[in-house]
């Protein structure tokens, strides 16, 4: 005597939970692609063939406005500009304590030379090492 079934298997699979998964990655994915760099200035760097391996604990941008006649400085990319006469105490905090102090100088094309200069001073007083970047050839 065979048995049949009244009932068949519903071979369909219902695809709401998968949206939700990828709705959920979509949200971690756009959440941490804020925080990877969310200080950032917009600096214009001189190409360069020569790649340094040290790495800078401190960076300093000086941003130039040809048309308002100014330099400004920020600290590890912070957005707020800091004056001169407060990058000098600002850097020393943060490289205080290090064994190999270095910062590193991101300076725009239109920066004149003396700005970047009078931060080579600043590392020389201190005998930290400097590092100028700029971008790949």
């Amino acid at each position: 005597m065979a048995i049949k079934r009244t009932t068949r298997p519903d071979a369909t699979m219902s695809m709401s939970s998968m949206t939700d998964i990828v709705f959920l990655l979509l949200i971690f994915f756009l959440v941490t692609s804020t925080l990877v760099n969310p200080n950032a200035l917009k600096l214009l760097l001189p190409k360069s063939t020569g790649q340094v391996a040290a790495r800078a604990t401190v960076s300093v941008s000086i941003k130039h406005y040809p048309d308002q006649g100014r330099v400004t400085y920020h600290i590890n990319g912070n957005a707020r500009p800091v004056r001169f006469d407060q990058v000098e105490p600002e850097v020393c905090n943060l490289l205080d304590g290090q064994d190999e102090p270095t910062f590193s100088i991101y300076a725009d094309e239109t920066v004149p030379v003396k700005e970047v200069v009078a931060l080579m001073n600043i590392a020389k007083r201190h005998n930290y090492k400097v590092i100028m970047a700029t971008s790949p050839e």
